[in-house]
């Protein structure tokens, strides 16, 4: 009777154990359909957060991105192109992705380096155009610079920009400086004495008691 028992638990034990391997091919067709998928996926997403890179100005991160989802879309091309029934139309979206990959990401080398060249002329403009009486063109004039034209300066009630009074606080201006003179001669010159000039006190006999 134990016997017969433990047979019948070890096969149901077998039963348990082996129904999470044995899976339909319909299901183990669809796991493989998603995985690639998944990884097509991947590849798109990666080519679109290096084209958002690229836009924000930053090559390095968008070079890198561009190449990882390149190597994304070959791999999943190759997966799908092995597959008797791959989808077709998927297979010309990668095919896409791949030189879109590789020219975006020449792209962003190229630019890469000539933005490294252009950099000490950039910022050699960038340095003589600062103005340094504090006055932007671009910017509205203040209130106190237009007094001859009837227009309001403090703005519509919807707008929330500041009014345009005057400027606070005021920006910097150049000032002479008093000149700095050192008397370098004063302490090598010997003054004559002055002791004969000096008023002498007359003391009397009573200049005594009274100090």
């Amino acid at each position: 009777m134990q016997g017969k028992l433990t047979k019948r638990r070890d096969d149901k034990n077998e039963k348990i154990c082996s129904s999470g391997r044995d899976r339909k091919p319909e299901e183990v067709a669809f796991a493989e359909d998603c995985e690639l998928k998944s990884l097509a996926f991947r590849a798109e997403r990666c080519s679109f957060l290096g084209r958002s890179y690229s836009l924000a100005g930053k090559r390095v991160e968008a070079y890198a991105l561009y190449c990882h989802a390149r190597s994304l879309a070959e791999t999943a091309l190759q997966k799908f192109q092995a597959v008797n029934n791959g989808d077709q139309m998927i297979i010309e979206e990668l095919k896409i992705l791949c030189d879109e990959c590789r020219s975006n990401s020449c792209i962003e080398h190229a630019t890469g380096i000539m933005e490294e060249l252009k950099a000490p002329e950039n910022l050699s403009k960038k340095i003589s155009s600062i103005n340094l009486t504090g006055v932007d063109k671009k910017v509205e004039k203040f209130l106190l610079e237009k007094l001859d034209v009837y227009e309001s300066a403090v703005g519509e009630s919807n707008v929330k920009s500041a009014p345009r009074i005057e400027a606070f606080p005021p920006s910097f201006q150049s000032i002479p400086r008093n000149p700095i003179v050192l008397d370098l001669a004063y302490n090598h010159i010997d003054f004559p004495s002055l002791q004969h000039r000096m008023r002498k006190d007359k003391s009397g006999f009573l200049s005594r008691f009274w100090g």
